[in-house]
């Protein structure tokens, strides 16, 4: 852990603020709460439901107890609809804008929800949030914004043109943000994740991320399908270090605000390099899962390969990952293991 994460930590618990996280019942964002709960902070959840899952909520409830728990209030409610976002942000400090409707696949099949949600859900925010006077503004963006430019490890001040509805939503965000920052002195901070992965990611749907999609299949011990040729790469990131950087972020000095950073380890995983990985944590809790992965059509709408520069984030907000994609695994397969028998239709 970073002097600067574990000063904030520290800091925050002398200085109890009070949070907004959109998007509270989805996968990020109830890491967040769940961490943001164990600071002893007060926290604003708001959610409407459309990606996010109750018993993710249940399960910070369970592992906070019952005290924290006390701390947080949910408030269902739509980004669409800005009274909502006026609502959550009453008296709030900082807000963690989480709520998003993610997956490149998703935004080809309805580019019209998506551009929906994360443009004018976004901008609701955003005024409420200026409106509401709140001390810090920070919010999910997306490696997705470095579209076809090929160049590697990515770096915040270089991208290409988007490749996809998800990936214009939120370069358009971060245009947002910026426009907001010289016309009304609202500066944010913008988070690019590089495919985070983690407890309570749902596996299921046909939008579901690689990392849950492919453990539930491996447990179910079904075939394991993975797009292309497989050498295919992404920068992995283990969910505690997105959780990192948000509260980092939250906390930044003006003037590390307005402004982009990417949120990732700095490594490459290729999809062939990740299914072996799997095969590995897994057979180290002695399940053996033998059949060959089915190779299928590339994806539309994806980039060959992603890497981050992760130095700016180190340099203006003390980030230092703990998680690379081998911990990361080790640390969350006993939660999916659990909760996939725990669950008797046999899904996480």
């Amino acid at each position: 852990m970073s002097r600067a994460y574990q000063k904030i930590r520290a800091d925050l618990k002398l200085r109890p603020r009070k949070w907004l996280v959109t998007g509270v019942a989805g996968f990020i964002g109830s890491n967040i709460l769940e961490a943001l709960l164990n600071l002893e902070q007060e926290v604003v959840g708001l959610d409407n439901f459309a990606t996010g899952f109750q018993h993710n909520l249940d399960q910070v409830q369970a592992s906070v107890g019952a005290e924290s728990w006390k701390k947080f209030k949910f408030i269902k409610g739509d980004i669409l609809n800005l009274s909502d976002c006026r609502k959550s942000v009453e008296g709030v400090n900082c807000v963690l804008h989480q709520a998003a409707l993610g997956s490149v696949p998703r935004s080809i099949e309805d580019p019209i929800m998506t551009n929906a949600t994360n443009i004018s859900g976004f901008l609701n925010m955003l005024v409420a949030a200026r409106d509401a006077n709140v001390d810090s503004f920070t919010y999910a963006a997306s490696s997705s914004t470095y579209g076809d430019h090929e160049a590697l490890p990515k770096v915040e001040g270089t991208i290409g043109n988007p490749l996809s509805p998800y990936a214009v939503t939120k370069y358009v965000n971060e245009l947002y943000a910026n426009v907001f920052a010289r016309t009304y002195g609202f500066k944010c901070i913008g988070l690019r994740y590089f495919n985070i992965f983690g407890r309570r990611q749902d596996p299921n749907g046909a939008y579901a991320a690689v990392v849950p999609k492919w453990i539930n299949a491996i447990l179910s011990n079904e075939t394991v399908m993975i797009n292309g040729d497989g050498e295919t790469s992404r920068d992995f990131c283990y969910v505690d270090n997105a959780v990192q950087m948000n509260l980092l972020a939250a906390v930044a000095p003006n003037s590390a605000r307005d402004e982009i950073y990417n949120v990732a380890f700095n490594a490459r995983t290729s999809l062939n390099e990740l299914f072996l990985s799997l095969k590995t944590e897994l057979k180290n809790l002695n399940i053996n899962y033998n059949a060959e992965p089915v190779h299928v059509d590339f994806r539309k709408g994806d980039v060959r390969h992603s890497q981050a520069d992760i130095f700016k984030a180190r340099d203006m907000l003390g980030y230092n990952p703990d998680y690379d994609i081998d911990k990361g695994l080790h640390e969350v397969m006993p939660w999916y293991l659990k909760s996939f028998s725990d669950n008797s239709n046999t899904t996480l």
